[in-house]
């Protein structure tokens, strides 16, 4: 019999949509470049003159926050010739090679190409040798600007703000109800106590597909599902995601033991004191969140078979004041977890490489990985 034609179970997505150039291409245009997506925390930025230059598939943002501490973001191209401004992390430039250039403090950014300088907020302050009685308004040269929105201490970009704003595609609307799932975290106070930048070798839709679905839990994880017996029950299919999946008897936490000496986040419902919660916030950020420690993940895709997914522990200040604050015992754990699933993803993206794939198939307790079919689906046409 061939299942692919005779099967009760829906088809995934065809299996070029994993591997195809082409397909990639269009996801930057049709999702990457009109949604809005995660692109870092705001606490990266926290000081008047600090500045992120991201790489967002191939288009260079600048992320600043400005003199009167707002965040403003921008393509990073001049709108004079089209010179790149800031040099991306990682750019190599020539030793005996000085550009004069770069960020100036509070006070702006100037290309190393003419020297027009340009203020935090995009706008530009000075073009030598120019004068505003020859016609040249410096209103009208301003840098291209990306739209920005803060929730929960994440920052969240969209390249087409103009197209967005008339469209009436709001951040909160991009969420549905995740924000009222998670009000009661304090997300916006937390801080990053460590970073993990994972390279994982498969597209970003296998990662999604598999952080919304725990069929796979009790194969794949045997220390997670020791501490959450509930992953691996039924297949994952009776999971109540919106109330939290419980952990054992004695557990509250994801560490080794399931046991911490840190406190709960106040404001907390009771249920979420002891029960673990997971939002996929589309199209690029995971947030697992136990009750005194967050896990947000940010997803870049680099290529059709690649994928860099960044992996921020948030902790609350107060715990970290404390003399005995050790993080490592959910750092560990989440590690461990993390990598047994970047290496099953990577084997699903060999797996559909082949020839014979035409397309997958989600079991009935996978219903949730649907969803990411219709969200490519529905951008894509």
């Amino acid at each position: 019999m061939d299942a692919g034609k005779n099967s009760a179970m829906e088809r995934s997505l065809p299996s070029g949509y994993y591997r195809s150039e082409e397909i990639f291409a269009l996801e930057k245009e049709r999702i990457f470049c009109r949604e809005w997506f995660c692109a870092a925390r705001e606490e990266q930025i926290s000081a008047p003159g600090d500045v992120l230059v991201l790489n967002v598939l191939g288009e260079s943002v600048i992320v600043a926050r400005t003199k009167e501490g707002k965040i403003a973001a921008y393509y990073n191209v001049c709108r004079h010739r089209g010179s790149r401004l800031l040099p991306e992390p990682g750019e190599v430039i020539p030793s005996d090679i000085k550009l004069n250039g770069g960020v100036l403090g509070s006070n702006g950014i100037r290309c190393p190409y003419h020297m027009w300088t340009y203020g935090l907020d995009g706008k530009l302050l000075n073009a030598p040798y120019t004068k505003e009685a020859e016609g040249f308004c410096k209103a009208d040269f301003s840098l291209y600007p990306v739209g920005v929105e803060v929730w929960g201490g994440f920052i969240f970009l969209n390249l087409t703000p103009e197209t967005t704003a008339r469209e009436g595609r709001t951040l909160r609307a991009g969420f549905g109800d995740a924000m009222e799932r998670v009000k009661r975290y304090p997300l916006g106070e937390l801080r990053t106590t460590k970073r993990i930048v994972y390279e994982v070798a498969a597209n970003w839709k296998i990662i999604l597909e598999n952080y919304n679905e725990c069929y796979h839990c009790g194969g794949v994880h045997p220390e997670l599902c020791d501490v959450v017996p509930a992953f691996k029950q039924e297949g994952g299919g009776a999971l109540e995601w919106e109330r939290g999946i419980p952990h054992k008897e004695g557990a509250v936490t994801f560490t080794w033991t399931g046991k911490t000496n840190r406190a709960a986040f106040s404001g907390l419902d009771e249920d979420e004191k002891v029960r673990h919660k997971g939002e996929l916030i589309y199209p690029n950020l995971m947030l697992s969140l136990a009750c005194e420690h967050v896990a947000a993940f940010t997803l870049w895709p680099k290529a059709p078979d690649r994928t860099a997914v960044i992996c921020d522990f948030l902790f609350h200040p107060e715990e970290m004041k404390k003399g005995d604050f050790a993080p490592g015992d959910a750092i560990g754990f989440w590690d461990l977890v993390n990598r047994q699933d970047w290496e099953i993803c990577k084997r699903v993206q060999q797996g559909v490489q082949s020839r014979v794939h035409e397309f997958g198939h989600y079991a009935p307790m996978e219903d949730m990985s649907l969803d990411i079919r219709r969200y490519v689906l529905e951008r894509l046409k």
